[in-house]
């Protein structure tokens, strides 16, 4: 059975068609490369599109390594430019996805992903990620490892965009933001509507038509 990580990362992923260039994020959003149809190219902020699989072995190299320090094989038709061109991608709407983690995703779609009360990171390119590109969705799971909600009414972390998020993929269900509210579009077979109700704050829209998450 394939691991929570895992799960999230293949539905995430399913977003995307041939021909559209997407940002991946560190963490969970990372792994939707291994899932994404044939066509799809990746960005990284540092200056690269046609990222490909992690380098391992003779195939690494100082040259081609992604934002967050990973070498990787770039695939053919790739290219290399500068970070000032490359926020000139992220910012001009070319990229059809961005895929990010989260810390907090409130009711209207406000992002919060990079700082938590004593401890700050810097937030890189997601606020640029989040107001360029067309298409922002969310790849965490449903609640902190304490089971605090993290789909909540109002964000209580400093914020990284306003009403940017479109999707939220999780390991138990997908929840589309939209403009009456939170819908909950797909859950997983072996859960509720009850639950993930109880485990997030906004009252959530039950889609009438109400998937169930392919495995």
């Amino acid at each position: 059975m394939m691991d929570n990580r895992n799960f999230i990362a293949k539905r995430a992923a399913a977003y995307f068609q041939p021909g559209d260039v997407v940002n991946l994020g560190i963490g969970i959003p990372s792994l939707c490369g291994s899932y994404a149809v044939d066509g799809v190219l990746f960005q990284s902020e540092n200056g690269f599109i046609g990222i490909g699989p992690k380098a391992e072995g003779l195939m690494v190299t100082e040259r081609y390594a992604n934002a967050g320090g990973i070498n990787f094989v770039p695939v053919p038709g790739s290219s290399a430019f500068d970070v000032a061109m490359s926020f000139g991608v992220i910012r001009c709407g070319r990229l059809a996805a961005t895929v990010l983690g989260a810390l907090q995703v409130s009711a209207a779609g406000d992002l919060a992903n990079w700082a938590t009360p004593g401890r700050a990171f810097g937030m890189g390119g997601a606020m640029d990620l989040c107001n360029g590109a067309r298409q922002v969705i969310v790849a965490m799971e449903l609640t902190a490892k304490d089971g605090a909600p993290k789909i909540v009414e109002r964000c209580s972390f400093p914020l990284t965009a306003v009403k940017c998020v479109d999707h939220i993929v999780t390991e138990r269900c997908v929840i589309d933001v939209t403009k009456e509210g939170l819908v909950l579009s797909e859950i997983r077979k072996g859960h509720t509507v009850e639950e993930i109700q109880a485990a997030v704050e906004p009252t959530l829209i039950v889609a009438p038509d109400l998937k169930e998450m392919e495995e």
